[in-house]
């Protein structure tokens, strides 16, 4: 099926599937067309200003309340969306996750790392790898708990929502705000990539200061989807994710059932190669806040509760000065992840695609020996990067870590052999 899509950041949307689904003159009319049902799914307070007030009306075939009983699901929890309980000050890298000739589906093929915070806290993220390669059937998927911001790394996925559908590459990624009930489906044989599971204020681009209208990530590139909806009865299953536990309910029809909606509240993705790198053309590394896509704000300016940034092809054409990312000791945590290419801060390996490592509050860290002695001798004439993606999310809070972070094979234990070959040059 051909994709259409509506596009716009925190624009005010509107689709239907159906001509005259949605009503002209006022929310939910006593009657609707086709006999839908009414619904407002809110993503903030109803009394939030009217700049982060986020709302949609689903104009749906069955009210969302048609479900049985939720049951907990201690056993699927246990294996999936484990709580980061470890503190460690150690800079921390990790391999992919290993291959595996097990079905798998997006329920089950969720693995979490690190994080901290939590839905209580209303702060704070968690992170997760995914690998998949089975489409979720007569199953589907809500999270009352976060944000779901998928950073895809190999494989396409056909994300089924409320809204419509998504298709997303690599390269992309795709945002499913909480509340939301989706399918997440693997057009690939493998499907893997990272989520953060974002606990604190919604997703917003960041504010642009001296760079202007037209720098970084772009309003008109964000797409939302059209409407398309399911009618089918049958025995289906929605997993809702409650408090960090996930829970089943039986529900006699597809939950994706709505016809029409508009709002300001709806899933979205973003091709990160439209990113408009602002780099410098004189001296000095710029920081990487100049990268930065998207951001979660925090109750303190300037510190953000998630900022997920990137590291583009994009040319270095600085003077005098060294390019690649300097050592730095950082008030905020770290969670890096590789889409594809060479980091160029890690020539040396070890930082691969699938892969992620952890620089907590203040840990060291940095490019290794090898990168550091290619860049301190290279002829600095303009270089660009390229086939190259590397990713960050940013948190003003330490990230703990999970017992499966912690696994032989999967945490890389001789990460710290990586600076220890520096020489000592001076005189």
């Amino acid at each position: 099926m051909e994709l259409n899509y509506l596009s716009g950041f925190g624009n005010h949307f509107s689709s239907e599937a159906r001509p005259q689904a949605l009503p002209l003159d006022q929310n939910s009319p006593q009657k609707t067309q086709y006999g839908l049902y009414p619904e407002q799914l809110s993503g903030s307070a109803f009394t939030a200003p009217r700049t982060s007030n986020l709302y949609s009306w689903l104009y749906r075939i069955r009210p969302s309340v048609m479900h049985k009983p939720f049951t907990p699901l201690k056993e699927l929890t246990a294996k999936t969306f484990t709580k980061p309980e470890h503190t460690n000050p150690n800079q921390m890298r990790w391999n992919p996750l290993p291959p595996t000739n097990a079905t798998v589906s997006f329920v089950e093929g969720i693995k979490t790392v690190c994080g901290n915070g939590g839905p209580a806290e209303l702060q704070g993220l968690h992170v997760h790898l995914y690998r998949i390669n089975q489409a979720m059937g007569d199953k589907f998927f809500m999270n009352a708990d976060g944000d779901f911001l998928f950073v895809l790394q190999a494989g396409a996925v056909q994300f089924k929502t409320e809204f419509g559908v998504i298709a997303a590459e690599p390269g992309e990624i795709v945002v499913i705000p909480r509340g939301m009930k989706f399918q997440v489906n693997p057009v690939a044989d493998v499907c893997t990539g990272y989520i953060a599971e974002n606990f604190g204020a919604p997703f917003r681009l960041p504010e642009l200061g001296p760079i202007g209208a037209n720098g970084l990530a772009h309003r008109r590139h964000f797409l939302s989807p059209v409407a398309a909806f399911d009618d089918v009865e049958g025995d289906f299953e929605i997993i809702g994710k409650f408090s960090g536990q996930l829970w089943s309910a039986k529900v006699g029809h597809s939950p994706l059932d709505v016809v029409a909606w508009h709002g300001n509240y709806v899933p979205y993705k973003y091709d990160l190669r439209k990113f408009n790198t602002i780099n410098t053309v004189s001296f000095d590394h710029p920081d990487p806040s100049i990268f930065t896509v998207l951001t979660s704000p925090s109750d303190t300016p300037g510190v953000a509760n998630l900022d997920f940034a990137i590291f583009p092809p994009r040319w270095m054409v600085a003077e005098h000065t060294f390019r690649p990312p300097y050592f730095h000791r950082n008030c905020m945590s770290e969670y890096m992840g590789l889409v594809y290419g060479v980091y160029d801060a890690k020539t040396a390996g070890g930082f691969v695609p699938g892969g992620g490592s952890l620089h907590n509050v203040y840990s060291a860290h940095g490019p290794d020996s090898e990168s550091f002695e290619q860049a301190t001798n290279a002829d600095l004439k303009p270089h660009k990067l390229e086939s190259t993606l590397a990713f960050m999310f940013e948190c003003r809070l330490p990230y703990k870590v999970t017992d499966f972070a912690q696994q032989d094979g999967f945490l890389q234990k001789d990460y710290q052999d990586c600076w220890q070959n520096f020489e000592k040059h001076y005189k």
